[in-house]
């Protein structure tokens, strides 16, 4: 049903490469010369994709002072009121285009989370090839009805959702007849700790939705993405900063170029070494074979001597009789003179 999704020009689904996502989010710290260089870097550290966020200040929550407005659970944000905050968080809206173009130049794909319905406007008249649902918005049904409608992939975050929520956004996209979901696990905790990540949950959302799954990390590192990857996540989304030194909002828990660079670097090699579910033994392996056990001779053995534990052993290298007839032997008599180092045969038993 949804274990596949085209996002412009790439497949995703669980034959092909995963799908790298490097998010911008406020890290351009309001200058769009910054905004250009982390989309240049990300293009560098071999990224397939960038995302921005659409939203202004006024369309994602209102000016209001008291006390619901403010921050204040223990988080990089505590006591700064939401509206200032995403006056200072957002990528002005006349950037975007350029910034898409630009990435597109690139070779990156560009396209980014909306946060109302005007944003989905503005990003249609943009021709984005794909929508993120971020993790708080998923409880926004009405939302998510409308940027399923447009018949773009759908990439949902589950940060702050119960299985009851993800059900019912993956529910709004399919009665719009949208049925290219994908679903990454994300723990909205920024950084997040690593014991309430938990991993194994990523396979169980393609498995429970039929969907493609992946992770959208907010971890220090690389080592999360890493083992999602080797869990079956076909999308990994990681923020990332020119510098945490720059202190944006979401300098704290983004990559630096060199280390997102090292994380894709890690991804591809990962999924190299994934590989398939196979018996079969390279011509190299077939090679080392002969380091193998097997059955020789270890001491001179006289003709019609008997074959003893003391004169026939398993060991390397293993040009001998296979170890599984060692007993079959043992007890037998020689039919000739054998030297030291002799590998054994069954011409030798009399």
């Amino acid at each position: 049903m949804g274990n596949i999704m085209k996002i412009d020009s790439k497949i995703v689904n669980a034959d092909n490469p995963v799908f790298i996502i490097a998010e911008l989010s406020a890290n351009h710290n309001g200058s769009f010369e910054n905004a250009v260089k982390l989309i240049k870097e990300a293009a560098d550290a071999g990224v397939d994709a960038v995302k921005l966020q659409t939203y202004t200040a006024d369309t994602i929550t209102i000016d209001c002072d008291n006390d619901y407005f403010k921050i204040n659970q223990g988080s990089l944000w505590d006591n700064r009121n939401f509206y200032d905050l995403y006056k200072e968080a957002y990528t002005p809206w006349e950037w975007q285009p350029k910034l898409k173009k630009i990435a597109e130049e690139e070779g990156l794909i560009c396209f980014s989370s909306p946060f109302d319905k005007t944003a989905v406007d503005f990003l249609e008249d943009m021709n984005v090839p794909a929508y993120k649902v971020a993790s708080f918005e998923l409880t926004d049904i009405p939302l998510i009805e409308y940027m399923a409608s447009k018949g773009k992939p759908m990439i949902l975050a589950t940060g702050i959702a119960t299985l009851c929520d993800i059900e019912e956004a993956v529910s709004a996209c399919r009665r719009v007849g949208n049925n290219e979901i994908a679903i990454l696990k994300c723990t909205s905790a920024y950084p997040s700790p690593l014991e309430d990540m938990n991993l194994k949950t990523i396979p169980n959302l393609a498995e429970t939705f039929g969907v493609i799954s992946g992770l959208s990390d907010h971890t220090l590192g690389i080592t999360v993405p890493i083992a999602a990857v080797a869990l079956g996540a076909k999308i990994v989304e990681k923020h990332f900063t020119l510098s945490r030194a720059d202190e944006g909002p979401d300098a704290a828990f983004s990559l630096e170029p060199e280390e997102l660079k090292l994380m894709v670097k890690s991804i591809r090699e990962t999924e190299k070494a994934l590989g398939e579910v196979s018996y079969n033994l390279t011509d190299k392996m077939k090679s080392s074979r002969e380091f193998s056990r097997s059955l020789f001779i270890v001491k001179d053995i006289r003709k019609g001597e008997v074959f003893t534990e003391e004169n026939l052993r398993s060991i390397r290298p293993g040009f001998g009789m296979h170890t599984r007839y060692y007993k079959d032997v043992l007890g037998k008599c020689s039919k000739s003179d054998i030297t030291k180092g002799t590998p054994m045969s069954w011409e030798f038993i009399k």
